[in-house]
């Protein structure tokens, strides 16, 4: 395999493990598991050997490879990766191969097309996190709804599973729409889809605004920012276990990522201009959400809403406009990535055993699963942004980049924070102290191997994160630092 087209084999191995599935016959259920776990496997190795190869010291994209699709119209194909995108598509990898093992129990009857859903979702992410043509953008960033849509539609764990399915569907195409229209405008105006070119073109302010709306309305659904989040409890309480872990974990970072790649390079001017309106509704989600999830009593809702209370924290490090607010972005994404799946795993092994999520159900579990206590302990402390963990260092750096522009929006965010650790603490509290309510369960399992060791890895990572987070902006700065060239 030359280095070069080592993008391209990690883009292709989820797919030709789609193929293969397809042709295997439905009754060979362990060969079917054993194939798409080797597959997600095989594409995560590929991924570390991204890293391992990628050259930290240059901002230029990397391992680029060009295919001529419709060159009569100066459309092309391209993918490249630079230090942005790099660990998208590794927590893409990581987090597809912890999902196929979480679903390694499923129903022998259905597990051949929830495996090929998750291995084309995969395909599908690691093409929105390393294309670089708006079109092929959008093309990849709408698929992705397709095996989603599946995945929450068909195999979602409650009655009301369609019309949650329905629902995300409907608001994440109906704002994608209005970036199609931009997309083509830009495309009429300057002949070319390539964001390398666009890059370095000057909009006039009236279209840059006009195009920056356009691509707020698709990307503020993705994340999702208040008010456009309601499908997202929805979605997250209706989905299977593995779905509500590569939803929190990596469909919510590809808002976040438009924003880094499109809205912030191609519209400064505007989005300095909607910067005061980014930070009204990124406070409101921060603060809203803290207060909204104290209120519900679904597991899953919890950590739903948290995840948007996060998100807020997000879009206020992407619109500070300076090396500390980004990074700290960054890093606060990939940290969600980790801490957010960990807890919906967390979720699905009480599920899986109890078969309910209601809050009132459980108290008292450390007595009887210390192990899975201790585990929780450790990721709802890395929810709240404890100092050692990787969403300290992420919302540290998105307070510093923060406070060189508004010291009051800083000091609001901070506030979400204390609200964060009130209703985490009082979530750990509800599930492992107290009385074991015997009334309602009688048999009780810890965590088994296979649960310990997707859970002990995504720990080991926060961890490093938090205590070295230097091995990951290494790689993050030169791109971050040219992202920041278009502000000066």
């Amino acid at each position: 395999m030359q280095l070069n087209n080592l993008l391209l084999w990690t883009s292709v191995i989820p797919i030709c493990g789609v193929m293969l599935l397809v042709l295997i016959p439905g009754f060979y259920f362990n060969l079917i598991r054993n194939i798409a776990f080797g597959v997600a496997q095989l594409t995560f190795i590929s991924s570390i050997l991204l890293w391992l190869c990628f050259e930290s010291t240059t901002s230029l994209f990397q391992f680029v490879y060009t295919i001529n699709w419709f060159p009569s119209y100066n459309i092309y194909y391209t993918i490249g990766i630079d230090g942005i995108s790099l660990f998208f598509i590794i927590l893409t990898t990581w987090l597809i191969t912890s999902c196929i093992l979480i679903s390694w129990n499923m129903p022998n009857n259905q597990i051949k097309e929830y495996l090929i859903c998750f291995l084309m979702l995969e395909a599908i992410l690691i093409q929105v996190f390393c294309v670089l043509d708006i079109l092929f953008f959008y093309i990849f960033f709408e698929s992705v709804l397709i095996p989603m849509f599946l995945i929450i539609g068909v195999w979602g764990s409650r009655q009301r599973k369609i019309r949650a399915a329905y629902q995300f569907f409907i608001y994440t195409l109906a704002g994608s729409l209005l970036m199609l229209l931009a997309i083509l405008v830009i495309y009429f105006q300057q002949g070319t889809t390539d964001i390398q070119v666009l890059w370095n073109v000057n909009f006039d302010i009236r279209t840059q605004i006009l195009l920056w709306l356009a691509f707020f309305a698709s990307l503020a659904v993705k994340i999702p920012m208040v008010p456009f989040h309601i499908w997202l409890p929805e979605a997250h309480a209706e989905a299977p276990t593995a779905g509500s872990v590569i939803l929190a974990g990596v469909l919510l970072k590809m808002g976040g990522y438009g924003f880094l790649r499109f809205s912030l390079p191609m519209f400064p001017e505007a989005s300095i201009y909607f910067a005061p309106v980014i930070y009204l509704l990124s406070i409101i989600a921060a603060i809203y959400a803290s207060l909204t999830t104290i209120r519900q009593v679904d597991l899953k809702k919890i950590i739903a809403y948290s995840s948007v209370s996060h998100m807020g924290f997000v879009t206020l490090g992407l619109f500070s406009f300076n090396i500390q607010g980004i990074e700290g972005s960054i890093i606060l994404m990939l940290s969600h990535g980790l801490v957010s799946s960990a807890l919906f795993l967390c979720v699905g092994i009480l599920y899986d055993r109890h078969k309910t999520r209601i809050l009132k159900y459980y108290g008292g579990l450390v007595q009887v699963m210390p192990i899975f206590s201790i585990l929780l302990l450790f990721f709802i402390f890395s929810n709240i942004g404890f100092p050692g963990t990787s969403s300290f260092v992420g919302e540290l750096l998105v307070l510093m980049g923060l406070f060189q522009f508004s010291p009051m929006v800083t000091f609001l965010s901070a506030f979400s924070m204390i609200l964060g650790a009130g209703y985490s603490v009082w979530l750990f509290n509800r599930l492992c102290f107290g009385n074991l309510k015997l009334q309602y369960f009688k048999n009780f399992q810890d965590v088994s191997r296979r649960e310990f060791f997707i859970l002990l890895p995504l720990s080991v990572s926060v961890l490093w994160m938090g205590v070295y987070p230097e091995v990951f902006l290494n790689e993050i700065h030169c791109s971050s630092y040219n992202l920041i060239s278009y502000f000066k």
